[in-house]
């Protein structure tokens, strides 16, 4: 298997395993898309990646990682969303969305703006919390912790903002399920202190993810892939742990999701996390191998030639670029070169092509 060979997910075929990352941005006005988002997104889509994922978007207004988050809570956002989406498939890319809520890491600022949290005196909201009404950290908003019937709500909010993607023109949705936002935070054990249906054991902790790909696939076409973001382990004693991604892997693949995403950490900020080049790549491959199920490797890949060995390998899929392709926008056209495959350029730029 290689790099640059096609892969087809329900009907839905990518030119390559090649996939831009969901990266916040912090350009947006009211949860809009406008000409940075189709600049960033569209020159991914030029620069030969197989699939286009936008950053995550909200599926509630209080769901945003910040008041500049792209959101899809709104019938409103999906015009200047299609107007993206366009463009990546005119370009040979599918374009695909992030469906995401914050939760208790909501309404913070821009990195360049410090990051922390903002109060509503601010521009900022109360964040809302699933599992307990603790704060990520001290001294950021103690968020609300929500009621069973406002968890039905969420789940009928990530519902709508499926619709929405479907309308928009997305042909690919993954569901944000790590990095200490809403849905990981049911997940793991080390923020999920409730003692309801919602929390305790594990079949308690991964009920609201499961209710939200049943109620996103009952809008999703059967047709079109559905994947999730985990992080496969929390870093952090007591906390969740890859046996647990294992295990929940094989009730994804039941419920209809094609493809997760093994990120990792988030969930607290004490985690010690062994940062090196490719070191979730375990992760994907581990998930694999023992669900059966199509998975994605994500985290400091950045060489041509080791996003094709963990392709060669079997280790994922599919695998993501994050800072790279900020670095670097064009980095699968160059790394098809270097791999020597032969794949097409945009006429506007055959002439740089590499001979």
């Amino acid at each position: 298997m290689h790099l640059f060979d096609p892969i087809t997910l329900r009907s839905v075929t990518l030119r390559n395993r090649v996939v831009v990352s969901p990266m916040c941005e912090y350009s947006s006005t009211d949860g809009f898309a406008n000409a940075w988002h189709f600049v960033h997104l569209g020159s991914r889509a030029v620069g030969g990646a197989g699939l286009v994922l936008t950053e995550a978007a909200a599926v509630s207004a209080e769901g945003r990682i910040s008041p500049q988050d792209l959101g899809i809570y709104l019938d409103e956002h999906v015009p200047a969303l299609r107007a993206v989406i366009d463009f990546i498939h005119q370009n040979g890319a599918v374009a695909g969305i992030q469906l995401a809520h914050a939760g208790f890491k909501a309404s913070t600022a821009a990195p360049w703006n410090g990051g922390g949290p903002l109060e509503v005196d601010g521009g900022g909201w109360r964040p809302v919390y699933g599992p307990t009404g603790r704060p990520f950290k001290e001294g950021w908003i103690i968020p609300e912790a929500l009621t069973p019937e406002q968890i039905a709500q969420k789940t009928n909010d990530f519902a709508a903002a499926a619709k929405r993607a479907l309308d928009a023109g997305f042909r690919v949705i993954e569901l944000h399920a790590a990095h200490g936002y809403l849905l990981h935070e049911f997940l793991s054990p080390a923020s999920n202190q409730r003692s309801d249906e919602y929390g305790g054991s594990f079949e308690n902790r991964t009920r609201f993810l499961r209710e939200v790909i049943s109620a996103v696939r009952s809008v999703w076409p059967d047709e079109l892939p559905l994947f999730v973001r985990i992080s496969a382990s929390d870093w952090i004693e007591h906390g969740w742990q890859i046996e647990d991604s294992v295990r929940l892997a094989v009730i994804l693949k039941r419920l209809g999701v094609d493809v997760v995403d093994a990120s990792s950490g988030g969930i607290s900020p004490d985690a010690k996390i062994a940062v090196a080049p490719g070191y979730q790549v375990p992760f994907a491959s581990r998930i694999k191998k023992e669900s059966d199920i199509a998975t994605c490797a994500v985290g400091m890949i950045t060489q041509a030639q080791q996003a094709q060995s963990i392709i060669e390998r079997g280790d994922a899929d599919l695998v993501m670029l994050a800072r790279e392709l900020l670095r670097q926008p064009y980095w699968p056209l160059l790394a098809a070169a270097e791999l020597g495959r032969d794949v097409a350029w945009p006429p506007q730029y055959e002439r740089a092509k590499p001979s």
